[in-house]
């Protein structure tokens, strides 16, 4: 008799949804193209077929409304989460998976194609507990603080992520290849359940970025490269261009952003 083949993971997806934002209130009921926000992000990340559970992670009872009337699966969490990365923390000691990705609430142009390339890492190698994606940085985006670089090693595991232009082209030869971290996150629970006894760290706080405090714990990330750009809504410059490209995805499902 033939081994039995394992079992493939068990893979949720995890959407924080937090309606307190700061720089643009409400943003995730805020209408884009006729819809909520973050009515693109759960159909979009609901239409991966490699995700056997897609839920909202919230501290909202507007936003449970919402998901409720729209039959979306959704969870009230602690309004002292700190972070997306504390709610799907929150989520995964009542949801049992083997991967959990963390799909943020505020990525309406999110495409099934960047969660399949996200998921890729940790499904090739079981050694590797944290993932995210990047892609070519226009360069009217590299000096953009809010365009978050990073640079890799040759396998692929990152050295650093900045708001900064890395790497710096210090002979300005132009030749630099620059790329932009788009903001999905996938973790085993190994992982998952060490980021909360975490300290924060020096170089997180310097930077605004969450992602830095496992980089300065010794656990690396794994960037996954993806065709597919992406606008993560900030503003309200962010949600008009947002808007402007789901229409023309609307009238042209082959555009490529």
């Amino acid at each position: 008799m033939e081994p039995a083949l394992p079992a493939p993971p068990r893979i949720v997806a995890v959407i924080p949804a937090r309606l307190a934002s700061t720089r643009l209130s409400r943003k995730v009921l805020r209408e884009i193209a006729g819809r909520p926000m973050l009515d693109w992000v759960y159909r979009a990340a609901r239409a991966c077929e490699q995700l056997d559970r897609v839920l909202i992670a919230t501290d909202s009872n507007e936003v449970m409304a919402f998901a409720e009337g729209s039959g979306f699966e959704a969870m009230m969490t602690p309004a002292e989460c700190a972070s997306g990365t504390d709610r799907v923390h929150f989520v995964a000691q009542k949801v049992a998976a083997d991967i959990y990705v963390n799909v943020q609430g505020d990525e309406p142009l999110v495409r099934p194609e960047q969660i399949d390339a996200l998921l890729r890492p940790l499904l090739r190698r079981t050694d590797i507990l944290v993932s995210t994606v990047a892609t070519p940085c226009a360069a009217a985006q590299v000096g953009n603080p809010n365009a978050v670089k990073v640079v890799t090693a040759a396998d692929g595991r990152a050295l650093y992520f900045s708001r900064a232009a890395i790497p710096f082209d210090r002979d300005q030869s132009g030749k630099v290849k620059y790329r932009k971290h788009l903001g999905l996150y996938a973790y085993r629970k190994a992982a998952l359940d060490r980021f909360p006894t975490l300290p924060p760290s020096e170089l997180e706080a310097a930077e605004r970025l969450e992602q830095l405090r496992f980089l300065d714990a010794g656990i690396d990330i794994y960037v996954e490269p993806t065709e597919f750009d992406s606008i993560g809504v900030d503003t309200e410059e962010d949600r008009l261009a947002v808007e402007a490209i789901l229409l023309e995805r609307l009238s042209n499902p082959k555009v490529k952003i």
